[in-house]
């Protein structure tokens, strides 16, 4: 039980990261499907509404469970979701790319591609988050 405990110690963050992200996928993945199967929204608008939740999301739990930020003062905080936000944007912005292409140019199942943009996704804001936005 010691060793598995040290281990997780060890990796804590980037399992708490994992499991936030995996979280923040299901966020992602059931609003666009609401939005998308359920509501009948164009799949851009389902993108981005379901993108916009799964950030604040992501944020949240981010901020306060898997990089514990320290930071307090408005300007520090104004900063750090600035960076998260334009972070986001640009994975993204990336991210509807990936599933333009798959539902434009390979005539293929929107909700399929929007799974394989969200690993995308949670991978590059992992690099981001941790490198940039909540480094010590």
């Amino acid at each position: 039980m010691t060793k598995l405990l040290d281990l997780y110690k060890q990796y804590e963050e980037t399992l708490l990261y994992l499991f936030f992200g995996g979280a923040t996928f299901v966020v992602s993945v059931v609003t666009y499907s609401v939005f998308s199967a359920l509501w009948y929204w164009e799949y851009t608008v389902a993108y981005v509404a379901s993108w916009f939740l799964a950030v604040l999301f992501a944020y949240v739990t981010n901020r306060i469970w898997v990089f514990k930020s320290e930071v307090r003062d408005f300007k520090g905080l104004a900063r750090e979701f600035w960076q998260f936000y334009l972070a986001r944007l640009v994975t993204g912005i990336i991210g509807w790319l990936i599933l333009a292409f798959g539902v434009r140019v390979l005539h293929q199942n929107d909700l399929v591609w929007n799974g394989i943009q969200n690993i995308f996704v949670i991978v590059s804001n992992y690099v981001l988050s941790k490198l940039i936005i909540f480094k010590k």
